[in-house]
């Protein structure tokens, strides 16, 4: 008999994984021991943070300057004035001398002098005092020497002479504080900012997903990322030189971008569900897919930001550092803890939605909207690219006045004691007063005290200059000190300039004796020097950056003209966004919109870190538009189709990711908040808005119509010798389930001639 097996049903193949998609297997599987991880380390970094305190540091100075020179003079030959100082401003409606107000400022002259790191308080009434009172005598300042940096000083004890000096505060004697080590604690109410972007976030994402569970957990792991962070930095924070905004800058870009990679991840998984496929499918899924590219974006932004270290500045290695903990941290929770917590939601992640909200396609369906656009741009694509590019073009014109330098006290929040100790002293004594250059000298000739005495009445007479101390000279005889006060606020151009008068005119010809050796130094001269250091790097690190960013497309998207063309919407995009800060925060326009009750210069900092920032986060669009219309182009070899499929498939997670992110970044800007956090978060935002927006949706499009199949040219010489990075999986790779090809049941020969056909 001859028994033969017909055709077997189709079987299910084992799934092919990449490694992203084996790691989210696991962390499905074990989703209880990776939540409680997660949870013990966000213990312990809390914990060990809250125990080890902090160690904020506001230094700027730059190490080969002048005035870091005068600040090393000082520190070796006048130990008392080693520390730092704080002024307590005093007002009072009538004369500060009379009666009442000379008894209230003896006591609380004398409630400061025993508190803990304080060397020496000056009353500005009585023997010994300089200049601390107004010409009318209605106000006045007190100053506190510390006996530490404000770097090394204990919050506590800074606080303590808050409270002590404000405690005597009463109707007829205005008493507020001011100063470096007041600064270090003194900030705007903490989770206001980031309050009202979380929910402006919640609101985009509910409209995204119409699900609650759906938008929640984005939200969850970007928190947890964050908390992480923060512990983590804030153990940093005593090896690294971290400034007091370092802490709120890490939690803008990591609520950002950890909203973002996470949004993107829960897309692609409830497309998965959506066809059809089991949860624990779907996890792999989307994390071989999604995750891949949350992946290469998060590595692009950490890339660009050590970029930050070719400026070899302690404060910014600290800001770099605590930027790429966040993206870090928040992308590890993306491609570990959300593969987790999906094992816990599992079909339930539209629960709780929103009625005529709930939106969950498949992961081939195209948008309506989107499609008919792309249709739109390919018709008009010369009239989009034009108008785009004019639109940029505008927006960046106010960057030819950009002006970097520090912001000073006066640029911060109104309700702030710092603040109103500056306009006090304004007031009083005239804007200089907020930022005197200390000029140390080095003596070291029989004539010396001679010459210093010289170079004390030059500056006198200098214009800028509003008045100098008689010189202090040291107990050895071998170093003076004269302070020197400006007519112009520390931020100002003029103060820069006078700054620069000072060392390459004045003080040469008053010391030409030889005998003297003089650096002008002080926080102001400290804020010049280093902002014209960081003004002369910024081109180096745009050109770094551009050039990485340019081999990675390269590499990425097999073509010279894409790479070509991602650099130039980069500087378009930053362009933009650099002329609305300087429009906003140094013109004044539309001030009283966002807030703005002093223009002043940009901080240079910001320039820098926008950015790198801007750049990883351009890179990340820019990948996940390009690589959705590469996929296409290697489909069809239709470069209109291939652009159409790419942008309607793509552009709707897009607009929502940037939309998250405008809102998280924006939330800084409102309100009254910290001018620094204010000009950074609104160049951010801008950004992220052009760039997801005219750059992605019109701009690159219509450009990519317009160059047609050239588009993807690469040279054979160059596609021989560089790697070739896929951010989408090859087919088979998600790690979904297949079916394979029927195979013949086995057949087996008998004597008999007929045939069963098993089951």
């Amino acid at each position: 008999m001859v028994r033969a097996q017909g055709p077997a049903a189709a079987t299910v193949a084992r799934p092919r994984r990449n490694r992203l998609g084996g790691m989210a297997a696991w962390c499905y599987d074990h989703r209880r021991m990776v939540l409680l991880g997660w949870v013990l380390a966000v213990v312990a970094v809390i914990a060990l943070a809250v125990l080890s305190g902090s160690r904020l540091d506001n230094n700027f100075a730059l190490s080969s300057a002048p005035s870091q020179q005068a600040s090393n003079l000082l520190a070796s030959r006048f130990p008392a004035l080693r520390g730092d100082s704080a002024d307590v401003v005093l007002q009072s409606p009538g004369p500060l001398t009379s009666p009442a107000n000379t008894a209230s400022i003896d006591r609380l002259v004398k409630s400061l002098r025993p508190l803990a790191h304080v060397s020496s308080v000056r009353s500005p009434i009585g023997p010994g005092a300089a200049g601390q009172l107004s010409r009318d005598h209605t106000i006045g300042f007190v100053i506190v020497q510390f006996d530490q940096t404000s770097a090394d000083l204990p919050a506590s004890a800074v606080n303590h002479v808050i409270d002590e000096a404000r405690g005597f505060a009463r109707p007829g004697l205005r008493v507020e504080v001011g100063g470096a080590p007041i600064e270090k604690v003194i900030t705007a109410a903490p989770g206001s900012s980031e309050g009202i972007g979380l929910t402006a976030a919640i609101i985009v994402m509910l409209l995204a997903f119409g699900s609650v569970v759906a938008m929640g957990l984005p939200i969850l792991t970007a928190l947890i990322g964050v908390g992480m962070g923060f512990g983590i930095l804030t153990a940093l924070s005593h090896i690294l030189t971290v400034p007091t905004f370092g802490p709120d800058l890490m939690v803008m870009v990591g609520l950002g971008v950890g909203i973002d990679y996470a949004l993107l991840v829960v897309t692609r998984y409830r497309q998965y569900l959506a066809d059809r496929h089991s949860p624990r499918d779907a996890t792999i899924a989307a994390l071989s897919t999604a995750g891949r590219a949350v992946l290469f974006a998060g590595a692009t932004v950490v890339i660009a930001l050590l970029g930050l270290f070719v400026v070899a500045l302690p404060f910014m290695n600290g800001l770099a550092v605590a930027t790429i903990v966040a993206v870090a941290l928040v992308l590890t929770a993306a491609l570990t803890l959300l593969p987790a917590i999906f094992g816990f939601a599992g079909m339930a992640i539209d629960r709780w939605h929103i009625p005529g909200l709930l939106s969950r396609t498949g992961t081939d369906s195209t948008h309506g909207f989107w499609t008919r656009w792309s249709e739109i741009v390919r018709k008009w694509r010369w009239l989009c690219a034009v108008g785009a590019l004019a639109v940029l073009v505008v927006l960046a014109i106010p960057l030819f006045s950009l002006r970097q330098a520090f912001s000073d006290s006066g640029n911060d929040p109104t309700k702030l004691t710092t603040r109103q100790a500056y306009d006090l002293l304004a007031k009083g004594f005239g804007p200089g007063f907020n930022g005197p250059l200390v000029i140390a000298a080095d003596l070291h000739g029989p004539g010396a005290q001679a010459t210093v005495g010289r170079l004390d009445a030059k500056l006198k007479t200098v214009p800028g200059v509003a008045t100098a101390s008689p010189p202090i000279v040291n107990g050895a005889r071998n170093a003076a000190v004269i302070i020197v006060y400006p007519t112009t606020a520390p931020q100002t151009a003029q103060t820069a300039a006078l700054v620069n008068r000072l060392r390459d005119q004045v003080i040469p010809k008053a010391i030409a004796s030889g005998d003297v050796t003089a650096f002008v130094g002080g926080e102001t001269a400290a804020g010049v020097d280093t902002s014209n250091y960081l003004a002369g790097r910024l081109p180096w690190v745009i050109g770094m950056v551009i050039l990485l960013g340019f081999i990675l497309l390269t590499m990425v998207f097999r073509s010279i003209l894409i790479p070509l063309k991602a650099a130039v919407m980069v500087l378009l995009s930053i362009g933009a966004a650099y002329g609305v800060i300087v429009a906003v925060f140094q013109w004044g326009w539309l001030g009283s919109v966002f807030g703005v009750s002093r223009t002043g210069p940009i901080d240079p900092w910001i320039p820098l870190m926008m950015f790198t920032i801007v750049f990883g986060l351009s890179m990340d669009y820019e990948v996940f538009l390009l690589s959705r219309m590469r996929e296409e182009w290697v489909k069809s070899r239709d470069n209109s189709m291939a652009v159409a499929n790419g942008l309607a498939t793509t552009a709707r997670v897009i607009t929502a990711a940037a939309a998250v992110m405008v809102c998280v970044f924006g939330s800084f800007v409102i309100g009254d908040p910290l001018r620094i956090l204010a000009v950074f978060g609104l160049g951010l935002a801008v950004a992220v808005l052009i760039d997801a927006t005219i750059v992605r949706m019109v701009l690159v499009p219509a450009i990519m119509y317009i160059l047609g199949p050239a588009n993807w040219y690469l040279p054979r010489w160059i596609a021989r010798i560089i790697p070739d990075i896929a951010i989408e999986p090859e087919p088979g790779q998600e790690g979904l389930p297949t079916a394979e090809p029927a195979r013949p049941a086995p057949v087996t020969t008998s004597t008999s001639t007929s045939t069963k056909v098993s089951d």
